[in-house]
């Protein structure tokens, strides 16, 4: 199965639950694609593909400008892995394929 799609998401931060919605556009060993929520939508960046595991990084301005960066296991429709936000830390990362 491949590991393009459209996925619901949700990160536990220190400010709550970050709900967005990771889009996937697999291109063999890379992917575009983007991070949409409440706080905007952020182009994704530097997308690899390893068989079912998935990076890349994000460039956020709110709510302070920083890099984000994701590494994640898709296993069916399920995503789960971890957002790594610089000097703040890892926060787990997990999700549902709805596209």
């Amino acid at each position: 199965m491949s590991v393009s799609g459209t996925y619901e998401v949700v990160a536990k931060t220190p400010m709550g639950d970050q709900k967005s919605t990771l889009t996937v556009v697999a291109d063999g060993a890379t992917f575009t694609g983007s991070n949409a929520g409440p706080m905007g939508t952020q182009a994704i960046s530097d997308g690899t593909v390893d068989g079912n595991t998935i990076a890349w990084s994000v460039q956020v301005t709110v709510p302070l400008p920083m890099k984000l960066d994701g590494k994640a296991t898709i296993d069916g429709d399920t995503i789960s892995g971890t957002i790594t936000a610089g000097a703040f830390g890892s926060f787990p990362l997990n999700g549902t394929r709805v596209g």
